[in-house]
């Protein structure tokens, strides 16, 4: 893929990652009910849908008001610890998150994970696939402010810039599947893409929706890039 002056070139792909390049949703949903129920509570399947997305000490302390008798570092570290047992049985992929890692891959884009997961799950996952995709990893555990706060994204484009000093918010897209992620990717100036999953993302012009990442392309992506630069640049000359 090559830039031009008319097409800014797509330099970073930021992918979240529970729910988005793989549903383990489920996985931290069963662990969420076993814990609460453990201790003597119970765990709807609202609640549940009201931790998606969110930073893990969030969701501790969600638990803990749902009648969890332990300090949020270990609750998060039994949370953890069975959905990293489930994922070493099966890694559940989305559909078309692989396929789409593989062509930006070939195309020789940079791509990150950024997660509110924490590294030794994160590591599990990116273990998992048959080529080095991920440049990079920010997970929950290396940020002071969990999603929906920008701090993963900003820290993720600043990574980038190491390596390569051009880069900036606009040639970068994330790819998110949650509300408190596309809120996060959003404030941080990314260019982002949501893709609902386990809760419907609302309407925002700041974003694009993208029912499914089956089928789409590297080349899906660079169009996001040139049209992000193309409005800017249509702002500019209309100042």
């Amino acid at each position: 893929m090559h830039s031009s002056p008319s097409q800014p070139l797509l330099k970073a792909v930021l992918w979240d990652m529970d729910g988005t390049l793989v549903d383990t949703e489920p996985y931290w949903i069963a662990a969420e009910r076993a814990l609460v129920e453990s201790h003597g509570g119970t765990w709807s399947h609202q609640q549940a849908m009201q931790l998606v997305g969110q930073s893990l000490l969030h969701s501790a302390a969600v638990l803990q008001h749902a009648g969890v008798k332990l300090e949020a570092r270990e609750i998060v570290d039994t949370l953890s610890a069975q959905v990293i047992a489930q994922v070493r049985k099966e890694v559940p992929w989305r559909p078309g998150a692989r396929e789409l890692l593989d062509q930006l891959h070939e195309a020789g884009i940079r791509c990150a994970l950024v997660t509110m997961s924490e590294g030794p799950l994160a590591g599990v996952v990116v273990e998992s696939l048959p080529k080095p995709y991920f440049e990079f990893l920010v997970t929950g555990d290396t940020v002071t402010h969990g999603k929906p706060h920008p701090e993963a994204y900003l820290t993720a484009v600043e990574r980038l810039k190491l390596e390569d000093p051009s880069v900036s918010l606009h040639h970068c897209v994330a790819l998110e599947d949650s509300i408190p992620g596309a809120t996060a990717a959003i404030a941080s100036g990314v260019i982002t893409v949501g893709i609902p999953h386990q809760v419907p993302l609302p309407e925002d012009p700041r974003m694009i929706v993208w029912p499914t990442l089956v089928g789409r392309t590297a080349q899906d992506l660079q169009q996001l890039v040139a049209d992000r630069f193309a409005t800017a640049n249509l702002f500019e000359g209309a100042n």
